[in-house]
This record gives structure tokens, C-alpha cells and sequence, in this order.
């Protein structure tokens, strides 16, 4: 005999799984792949309905059923415990973008409900109202397209709402990434008098004038040893850059401390020949040390007697360079302006990183050879080497074509 079919208050016929609740809502249970017993609720027949379609085409497409309830929280825990392959200090700047912006804003939604829209949303925010800069954003979506990728190879979602977000963002806001622009040779000349006669800045000659002869990162420069230095043969052992992390959100470390990183590609492993000034001034950071009295009090991995460092005995931190720079603009400027109410030569708004390229530019101006500027600047892939030279030529260019047209002038006149 059948068994009776079952119907709701409304003498609906109800399908197998599908069951009327006594406040009238509606449940439906399944058995998952895994043979577990799942639900889902609605307040209505028709919206169960709806979600039992969405439930069955999962099952036909092998999305799991347990993706209603992940979350991109969840996702990021296993992203990071499984990534491989990263350099430290990548990782720790993957970690810090993430629970910095994301984990409390979004962290918690659920990977299967999250759409394009609301990663849209969330990087509209970003922009609006947190005031993030293009790369701090590039930076956030680098992390989570990686993410939701993991998410769609094992089968929680089809596909990743992230891809192509970020260019449309750009296009919106107008996104431009700025060129990085080295000191021309009147403001490198100013830079460079002003920290050799200055009382106050002279301390800093020294490390800026290594940054601007030699084109390192200034964590190469701040990592430097003086067993990595050869003052008699002129040669400068690039092997290890200094960084410093912020393990707040780390488990078992608490703080902000110094870690020392081998270089991300073979071609970070270098030698680097001193040009004189250059060597002058390792010279003199020894003889300022030693009349000072200061020696190096720190360890980090296993690596000591670094070169530049503070009152303190410690290493120099980027930031604490980067300050010295605006202050230095900001004093040598004034000076100049006491001088005479239009100076012809100020110095521009600049960072660290900017002595590096300021030195490239030089190496192109003297014609050096391009595959020399890749290995000096241990670039691994030369397009970055010839990226930066095709800008350099370009201003060159246009400097040339100035002069010409002077000469043409005076020449028809």
C-alpha cells in the first residue's frame, strides 16, 4: 500500500526533504557528500523551493555543501597555512593587509554568498573611505584574488568575484600610478653639498651617500655588515636585505622587531663595485663610529656588527631614513631661501627609494650598459631594467631636443 503523501496547512504536496514547521515556515534536509545531514530554511514553500534548485545544481556542478557556511575568514586560515613558495617578508605583508583591512570588515561573510558587487563595495570603501593609495588597494586584492582562487580549485564556489574588479576600479577613480622620478644633477649636487657642510645633517651623509652610489634597496643598505664590504678592492657583497616586521597579529610574537631576509631572486645576490665618494664614505662612518664610541649592540637572525646605526647601537629603520630626508629638504630649502628670494635649484619631495633611482638615472645618462644596470640593480627580469630606462631616455630626449632648438633659434637668428 503508499504510503500517504505529505502536504503542508495549505494542502500543498511536499517533496521529500521538505517539511512544514509548527510557526509555518519551512525546512529542507539533505545528506551531503560527506554523509551529513544538512538544512535549510524559508518562510515560504516557494523560497525553499528556490534554495533546494540552488542546492541541487551545487551537487550537479561539485560545489560542497559545507560553502554555506565558510566563511572568508575560514578560507584565509587555510590559505595561510598551506601557502608556500613566499619570501617572508611577502608573507608577513600578506598577513598584515589582511587583518589590518580585512578580516573585521568582511572576514566574516560567507564565501558562497559573496559576490562581485560586494567586493566592488568593499573596495569602494577602501578608496572612499579609508583613503587607501592604489598599491595599499592592489596590495588587499592581491591577497584576496588569491584566496577566493583556493576557493574555487577546491570547490566551494564557481568562480572568483574578484577577477578583473580592480580594473575596473582603476578606470573609475582614475587611478595613475605615479613615475618614481630620480633628483636631477643640480638637485643631487644641493643634496649632496648640503649634507657634507651641514652641522646637523653630516650624520647622515655617510648612508645616503652609499644609497645614491650604489642604486641598493634601503634594506640592503641598513643590512649591510662591514664583513660584507671590501674597502681595498672596492667591493660591495649584496646578500641579505633587513626588514622590519609588525608581529602584532602573529601567534606566540608580540611587537615590531627586525628580521633579515636573503634576497627573493638569484639575481638579489650581487656584487656591487664602490665608486670613490662612495667608499669615502664607509670611511668616514668608521672613524664617526670610533670617535663616538658607538658599536653595534644588535643580533638579528644570527647577523651583527651592521654598519649604520644609531645612537643606540641599533640598526637604522627605513622610516627613521625616510624622516631624515624631510627634514634635510625641508632645512636645506630654507637655507636656500635666505640665500636669495628665487632660488634656481630647490630639492623636490623624495624618499629613500629615490636615491636608487636617482642612481640609475646617472648609470643611463653615462650610457652605461643596460645588462650592467640590470645586474647592478639586481633586477631578476630585465623589462624592469628597460621600463625604467625607456622613462630615463625619455626625459633625456626631450632635455636634448630643448637644447637643439635653442640652437637652431640662434643659429636662423
Amino acid at each position: 500500500m503508499a504510503r500517504p503523501k505529505r502536504k503542508d496547512k495549505s494542502r500543498t504536496v511536499l517533496r521529500t526533504g521538505e517539511l512544514q514547521r509548527s510557526d509555518g515556515s519551512y525546512r529542507y534536509s539533505w545528506t551531503d557528500e560527506n554523509h551529513k545531514r544538512r538544512y535549510v530554511y524559508a518562510k515560504t514553500l516557494k523560497a525553499l523551493r528556490i534554495k533546494e534548485e540552488a542546492i541541487e545544481k551545487d551537487k550537479s556542478d561539485g560545489i560542497k555543501a559545507e560553502a554555506r557556511y565558510i566563511t572568508i575568514n575560514d578560507l584565509y586560515e587555510l590559505w595561510k597555512d598551506l601557502k608556500r613558495g613566499l619570501k617572508n617578508n611577502t608573507f608577513e605583508n600578506y598577513k598584515y593587509m589582511y587583518e589590518t583591512f580585512v578580516r573585521q570588515q568582511i572576514g566574516s561573510k560567507r564565501v558562497s554568498a559573496f559576490l562581485k558587487s560586494d567586493v566592488k563595495r568593499f573596495y569602494n570603501y577602501l578608496v572612499d573611505e579609508r583613503g587607501l593609495k592604489p598599491a595599499t588597494v592592489d596590495g588587499v586584492h592581491n591577497i584576496l584574488h588569491q584566496i577566493f582562487d583556493m576557493a574555487v580549485d577546491d570547490n566551494y564556489i564557481r568562480n572568483n568575484p574578484t577577477n578583473n574588479v580592480l580594473r575596473e576600479l582603476k578606470k573609475a577613480h582614475c587611478f595613475k600610478t605615479e613615475k618614481r622620478r630620480g633628483l636631477t644633477r643640480p638637485e643631487q649636487e644641493l643634496f649632496m653639498d648640503y649634507l657634507k657642510n651641514s652641522q646637523t645633517a653630516v650624520y647622515w651623509y655617510p648612508v645616503f651617500a652609499v644609497m645614491l652610489g650604489t642604486g641598493l634597496r634601503v634594506g640592503e643598505v641598513t643590512g649591510l655588515r662591514w664583513c660584507d664590504i671590501d674597502l681595498e678592492e672596492g667591493i660591495i657583497d649584496v646578500n641579505h636585505t633587513l626588514v622590519y616586521y609588525d608581529h602584532r597579529t602573529s601567534e606566540g610574537k608580540k611587537g615590531c622587531y627586525f628580521n633579515v631576509n636573503t634576497p627573493k631572486t638569484e639575481a638579489g645576490n650581487r656584487q656591487v663595485p664602490m665608486l670613490d665618494f662612495v667608499r669615502e664614505a664607509f670611511v668616514m662612518e668608521n672613524q664617526r663610529q670610533e670617535l663616538l664610541g658607538v658599536h653595534c649592540e644588535a643580533t638579528v637572525d644570527g647577523y651583527t656588527d651592521f654598519i649604520f646605526l644609531n645612537r643606540f647601537g641599533q640598526p637604522q629603520h627605513q622610516s627613521t631614513l625616510n624622516k631624515a630626508i624631510r627634514r634635510i629638504i625641508r632645512d636645506c630649502n630654507d637655507e636656500q631661501f635666505l640665500k636669495t628670494e628665487n632660488p634656481e635649484v630647490l630639492l623636490p619631495h623624495f624618499s629613500c627609494h629615490s636615491l636608487r633611482h636617482t642612481f640609475t638615472t646617472r648609470m643611463c645618462e653615462a650610457g652605461v650598459n643596460i645588462k650592467v644596470i640590470q645586474d647592478t640593480l639586481g633586477h631578476k627580469d630585465i623589462t624592469t631594467t628597460l621600463n625604467i630606462y625607456t622613462d630615463v631616455t625619455k626625459e633625456l630626449k626631450k632635455t636634448e631636443f630643448e637644447g637643439l632648438d635653442k640652437y637652431f633659434d640662434n643659429s636662423i637668428a
